[in-house]
């Protein structure tokens, strides 16, 4: 009997992979039965809730279900409670976030019993880094869905607006509710009334879902595209003008979110331009957008090329200032002190500005880790950083705490997550990327969700077979996908991450990457004309004394920044955690480690870590390919040699490279290089000049 199971299994497994190509993501619903919607009331919002419930219920054939509108204390903002009978909310978004949650847990398998589920950061946001000619920086997933280029590029579609409902709704679906919609390097142009109708056409097809349209401006738009001789934030003109403009957006876009600042940092104009800070800058642009409700975002991510550590100046420039801003201003902070490496500490302003609302800026986008080739879960690198320690109000002073009202009492919460989404047909590129987007809407939701937790139901969501009419069969199935397939894929998933860390940058190694494209190793790029701090050897600091970035009291004196006993703690390089040895410590080659081996021995051996980890997820996804559809598995197949080659490039490169200078053999039990250092150097030589 077992045989025959097992033969009608395959046979279902096989009819069931044949039409998969990752665009429905993770909302591969497929309703078993029928449910009786039962709603007093009638919205665009309630509307698009019912028919979810109504496409995708698999509970009891024939069962009643009520959504209702109505005000609960322990419901907070657009949360919501969940019962097997039902949904109460006070807001109608929150009515459909809570019917995403049961169809989730419906799927997935968990309980649905009563409960409450409050967000935990008020605004939930996606920047997506979209150029107005349909270019993308740091995209690796195509062109982008909402900008294009040619003579009808503002010409709104049919096939826009689905295209646009489509990622609304998966938006929705993990409770993102905000999108900015150009690059933080912004376009003046971006102002302008033809730019502004296709930010209202958009606007339109997102507000049913809940999710408030956000621009990215450049901070010289008065004088560039306004006519006025000046942007300087003091001068009237200029304050009229950006009061005018808000007035114009908001009679186009009632809700609109508000603005995203870059300002003088990385060539973009700014308040400092004018000689005045940046709370001068960012305070009258929240003027004009207060009387609105709208919200100024105003990016932390500053460095001079004078400045001695670049990981110090964000500090140095905004605690001066914490306190000065206007309540409706958010400094952005990204999730480290220098730009979204692999591994950072957190970025010392998150908890030591108290006064001034903070949110926390990640990279969904996988600009340093691999871009759309490497499979890396980032769920695991963004619960790292929010369980971090700050101390500023005691043990347990985490940055999540510090961030979501839990300790100081913001007026706005959010978090921002840099996006990853493009033209391709399965959103970001990878169909493991897809998780990553998944996972940053879960953890801006709830910042307790553990990483196991996202991956589980991410991978049930996306590959676990959704129907059956037989449902022995079904069960049959569903056993064996969770030996065979879930458990050894999830623990890939879990473990990508820090595979990544060892065969790119182990011990606190940062920004070592090949110039400007950041996906290849390049230790030994540093041309003269060069910013340093654009260049490798700045931050490895490798000699023939040793290696790392000495941020002690000795040293740049970077860590001061952190409270005790943090400071203390990454002083001692005895009490200093591994994992950020040489992002603190300049350290000889034979410095002795906690497993007695040697720092060199010790680099060699995470370098070659990471690249057999990588050889070991090439087994784990050939295995359960009966599991997979043809397309997804192949595209996978692939994107993990490519990881897997680069993997080895990186190892070979980053060992021969740094063996120079430590002038130590390669442990014999490890794989030697199978590439010469020089045949590296020349080929990343010619990529450039064939790039330039």
């Amino acid at each position: 009997m077992k045989t025959i199971i097992f033969f009608f299994i395959l046979i279902f497994a096989s009819f069931h992979l044949l039409a998969e190509n990752g665009h429905k993501l993770w909302l591969r619903y497929k309703n078993t039965g029928t449910v009786n919607v039962v709603c007093q009331m009638n919205s665009a919002t309630l509307t698009i809730a019912k028919e979810e419930l109504q496409n995708g219920w698999r509970g009891k054939d024939g069962a009643s279900f009520a959504l209702t509108v109505k005000q609960d204390k322990e419901i907070k903002g657009d949360g919501f409670k969940i019962s097997k009978n039902g949904i109460q909310a006070n807001t109608e978004l929150g009515i459909l976030y809570g019917v995403y949650e049961i169809l989730r847990r419906q799927y997935t398998g968990e309980a649905i019993d009563e409960e409450i589920c409050n967000p935990s950061y008020e605004r939930r946001i996606l920047d997506h880094w979209d150029n107005l000619n349909g270019t993308i920086e740091r995209g690796y997933a195509g062109l982008s869905i909402f900008w294009r280029s040619g003579k009808d590029s503002l010409v709104v579609t049919k096939k826009d607006r689905e295209l646009w409902k489509e990622y609304a709704r998966a938006d929705a679906s993990i409770g993102i509710n905000g999108a900015v919609l150009d690059n933080v390097n912004a376009s003046p142009l971006i102002l302008t009334t033809g730019c502004l109708n296709r930010v209202k056409a958009i606007a339109e097809v997102l507000r049913p879902y809940g999710i408030k349209t956000y621009l990215a401006i450049n901070f010289a738009s008065p004088s560039v595209i306004g006519g006025l001789k000046t942007s300087d934030p003091f001068d009237p003109e200029v304050k009229k003008w950006w009061k005018d403009k808000a007035k114009e957006i908001y009679s186009m876009i009632p809700d609109f979110g508000g603005f995203l600042v870059k300002a003088n940092s990385e060539g973009q104009p700014g308040p400092q331009n004018f000689g005045r800070t940046h709370d001068d800058g960012a305070n009258m642009i929240a003027d004009a957008l207060k009387p609105f409700g709208g919200i100024v975002m105003w990016r932390a991510f500053v460095y001079s090329p004078n400045d001695k550590d670049r990981a110090r100046q964000a500090y140095n420039e905004f605690m001066l200032l914490d306190g000065k801003f206007r309540d409706n201003v958010i400094i952005q902070v990204k999730n480290g002190p220098v730009d979204f490496q692999p591994r950072e500490p957190f970025n010392p302003l998150f908890g030591a500005m108290k006064k001034t609302s903070v949110m926390p800026e990640l990279q969904v986008t996988q600009e340093y880790l691999g871009q759309a080739i490497h499979l890396v879960f980032l769920a695991t690198m963004w619960k790292e950083f929010l369980q971090s320690d700050t101390y500023q109000e005691g043990k347990g002073s985490t940055v999540a705490r510090c961030t979501d009202g839990s300790i100081y009492p913001q007026k706005y919460t959010a978090i921002a997550g840099v996006a990853n989404i493009g033209l391709d047909t399965n959103w970001c590129g990878h169909p493991f990327a897809q998780a990553n987007w998944y996972a940053f809407g879960r953890l801006a939701w709830n910042n307790n969700l553990t990483s196991e937790k996202i991956a589980d139901e991410w991978l049930k969501l996306t590959f676990k077979p959704t129907a059956s009419e037989d449902k022995e069969m079904l069960t049959a199935l569903s056993v064996e996908w969770n030996l065979n397939f879930l458990k050894p894929v999830k623990q890939m998933m879990l473990n990508s991450r820090e595979a990544a860390v060892n065969y790119m940058m182990p011990l606190g190694l940062h920004h070592i990457f090949a110039a400007n494209d950041h996906y290849g190793p390049g230790p030994w790029w540093g041309p003269k004309g060069v910013r340093r701090d654009w260049t490798p050897p700045y931050y490895h600091q490798a000699d023939t004394n040793g290696i790392g970035f000495d941020r002690t009291r000795t040293g740049s004196n970077a860590l001061s920044q952190y409270h005790e006993p943090l400071a203390s703690l990454f002083n001692d390089v005895k009490t200093c955690p591994e994992v950020y040895l040489l992002w603190f410590h300049h350290l000889p080659w034979d410095y002795k480690m906690k497993s007695e081996r040697t720092l060199w021995d010790a680099l060699c051996y995470h370098y070659e870590a990471g690249l057999q980890k990588v050889r070991e997820f090439q087994k784990v996804w050939d295995k359960v390919e009966r599991y997979v559809d043809p397309e997804r598995f192949a595209l996978v197949q692939s994107k993990l040699r490519q990881q897997c080659v680069n993997a080895q490039l990186w190892k070979d490169a980053c060992l021969l490279y740094f063996q120079q200078f430590s002038r130590k053999p390669i442990p014999y039990d490890i794989e030697r290089p199978v590439h010469d250092l020089k045949d590296i150097i020349k080929n990343d030589m010619e990529r450039l000049r064939r790039r330039d």
